[in-house]
């Protein structure tokens, strides 16, 4: 009896999805045969479940279970050819043979499906001569042309299957794909080819984008350690100012102080004489009451007693003290004098911040569909203000329907964006950023999901994430710029044309689409009654 081995051939025991010999064969119900791992990834990677052979469709998973008869056939495979392996000797990868005429032995120069033989050009003369033999189909030759032949109905594989995307013969349409899709394999392969030509044009499409991906990282990389030079220089130039301040306003107090200390000196020095002198006349006159009081003449000490016993024309020196100056006072001066260039230097940073991210501008257009009733915006979406009566608008789940406000039309998921709004002559308005799941509907004045800055009465300025932080702004802003940077989760606003930062809201968590929103607030006897103006970023140079 034969061996399995001998039996089967490679090809019925290779698995059609990993083309590699059966490992834990399993058998759908439609009489296919898989890996088992393989056909689990096929379904699991599908939402449809089905045979990757014949494309039936299941409508619950088949349990599957390993098919002991193929298992056992597929080791027994397996071991034989290992067995070969070990005993054959290893050789040198052959050269590709020529096909031989089966009639002699000259090359062949065509193989005829209807013969299952290879010509030579002399044996292939009667297939272009006789009327019969001029039906049968000629190819290339080949060497296995059994492939070629159904090995069931031994007729020419001519036709194709769609429904099990496999060759078939004419008899083959005949009985098991006799309801099947079939047509012949010129016109499959003339199929296969216009697809094939599609496949690659998409695949060299692709490998154009990203080939103009991977320019377009270098040049951001280029763009970015251009930024990041000039970046290091202009904060080495901060710090190096810093440094000479610093170094400045040591010097500067060490050398009051000193002046101070020698003034002291000066002062004490001045006393110290000024007291030695009035002891050297104390002393004198000491001495003359003392001589005096010895003295038997007593017309003299009547004549010289009331000059010598009156009081000395000397200081009052009980309240006189050295001005010792108040070290800690200097100290507080000299660093509020730091303060203040610090302060410009800061001024500084903020004007090469702001030149920075006006890199990141869009063009941000209001979205109607989201516009409170009250709110009329121009045909171009870049002007918003506050009507005197509701407009009969379309309900929206987007639209806002008590505060006064309006979403920009594109939303941000990711990288960074910044946009400006013109401000002047409003005595109240909000602009800011919210996200896409944030709450439209009533009052949001303390709603999560906004991040934003509020002017009031003139001159009162808020931020608000959640609860308000005051702010104090030395001048009222009359453009703001809203910047922010979603991975970093930061959200900055500047006064535009003071170059001079505002607030940022730092650490913020962004799951979802990021987008600007901005409300002219209402106009109160007739104040605030101009509108909000998206402008276009002007960038510095």
């Amino acid at each position: 009896m034969s061996s399995s081995s001998s039996l089967l051939s490679e090809d019925q025991l290779l698995c059609c999805i990993c083309l590699d010999v059966f490992t834990d064969p399993v058998t759908t119900p439609c009489g296919h045969n898989f890996c088992m791992v393989c056909l689990k990834e096929c379904w699991d990677s599908s939402s449809r479940c089905q045979c990757p052979v014949c494309k039936e469709e299941f409508s619950r998973r088949p349990e599957l279970r390993v098919n002991t008869f193929i298992s056992g056939l597929a080791a027994q495979f397996k071991k034989s050819v290992q067995v070969k392996f070990s005993r054959a000797p290893e050789k040198q990868p052959s050269k590709p043979t020529k096909v031989l005429c089966d009639s002699c032995s000259e090359e062949a120069v065509k193989s005829c499906l209807d013969c299952g033989v290879s010509y030579c050009e002399t044996h292939l003369m009667p297939h272009k001569t006789a009327a019969k033999l001029k039906k049968h189909k000629l190819m290339d030759p080949v060497e296995n042309l059994e492939d070629y032949i159904c090995q069931k109905h031994e007729r020419p594989l001519e036709l194709f299957c769609r429904d099990d995307q496999t060759s078939v013969c004419q008899f083959c349409t005949e009985t098991d794909h006799k309801t099947h899709s079939t047509v012949p394999i010129e016109e499959e392969i003339g199929d296969k080819r216009t697809q094939l030509v599609k496949t690659q044009v998409e695949v060299n499409q692709m490998i154009q984008d990203r080939l103009k991906k991977i320019e377009e990282i270098k040049h951001s990389v280029k763009l970015n350690k251009k930024s990041s030079e000039k970046e290091k220089a202009d904060s080495e130039e901060v710090f190096r100012a810093l440094l000479r301040c610093i170094e400045r306003s040591q010097a500067e107090l060490l050398e009051v102080m000193e002046e101070k200390q020698k003034a002291a000196e000066r002062q004490a020095e001045e006393f110290i004489k000024e007291l030695e002198q009035e002891i050297t006349e104390l002393k004198r006159r000491d001495t003359e009451l003392e001589q005096l009081s010895h003295t038997e003449d007593h017309l003299h000490l009547l004549q010289v007693y009331p000059s010598l016993c009156s009081r000395p024309h000397t200081k009052n020196w009980t309240d006189v003290r050295i001005n010792t100056h108040l070290r800690v006072e200097t100290l507080r001066r000299a660093l509020s004098q730091l303060q203040e260039e610090l302060s410009k230097e800061m001024e500084k940073v903020v004007v090469i911040q702001l030149k920075e991210v006006q890199h990141y501008a869009v063009d941000v257009t209001l979205d109607p569909d989201t516009a409170h009733p009250e709110l009329i915006l121009s045909d171009d979406g870049k002007r918003v203000t506050c009507g005197n009566t509701k407009q009969k608008l379309p309900k929206n789940p987007k639209r806002f329907d008590y505060d006064l406000s309006v979403l920009g039309k594109e939303g941000f998921s990711s990288g960074r964006f910044y946009y400006e709004v013109q401000v002047s002559g409003k005595t109240e308005w909000d602009l800011g950023v919210t996200s896409e799941s944030s709450n439209r509907k009533g009052d949001i004045t303390a709603s999560p999901g906004y991040w934003m800055v509020w002017l009031r009465n003139e001159t009162e300025f808020i931020a608000a994430d959640f609860l308000p932080v005051p702010l104090s702004l030395k001048q009222a802003p009359q453009k703001v710029g809203v910047f922010v940077d979603y991975e970093e989760g930061l959200v900055s606003f500047y006064d535009v044309k003071a170059r001079s930062h505002i607030y940022s809201f730092t650490g913020q968590s962004f799951t979802e689409k990021i987008y600007p929103v901005v409300s002219p607030c209402y106009h109160f006897g007739g104040k605030n009654l101009k509108p909000l103006i998206i402008t276009p970023v002007k960038h510095d140079k």
